[in-house]
């Protein structure tokens, strides 16, 4: 029997230290808060798994469930969450999402532009439900 889709997305969450469920890929972003959440991490070169959660909005919705945060993106690290856009670049810009990952001497928070590539392709999680 596959997986229910509530735990897909907790086993994803789970075995990747660093979990991006955005809107698009990390190459192509679907909306600015996911570009911008990208581009923070990767200004910083942190590795991270990432989810598209536009092709099945019940990704989106068991997401909020398992998170109790309703907006996109939602960074995770090490299981937990981290926030949405906003949060991310406030502590990106403030040095504490550097100290989170454990990267001293970060060079200073600057507007990051957007990068052209994150390294690994996006995860794929499939509502087999229906």
């Amino acid at each position: 029997m596959a997986a229910s889709l509530h735990d897909q997305i907790a086993d994803a969450i789970a075995s990747n230290p660093t979990i991006l469920f955005m809107k698009g890929t990390p190459e192509m972003p679907r909306c600015g808060f996911s570009a911008r959440t990208v581009a923070v991490l990767q200004d910083l070169g942190v590795p991270f798994a990432a989810v598209d959660v536009l092709p099945d909005p019940a990704i989106r919705q068991e997401l909020s469930a398992i998170s109790n945060w309703p907006t996109i993106p939602q960074l995770f690290v090490d299981g937990e969450l981290v926030g949405g856009c906003d949060i991310v670049m406030e502590m990106y810009e403030s040095g504490e999402l550097a100290e989170v990952f454990g990267i001293e001497n970060a060079p200073p928070a600057l507007a990051p532009a957007e990068a052209p590539h994150a390294g690994s392709p996006p995860l794929s999680i499939e509502n087999r439900l229906n």
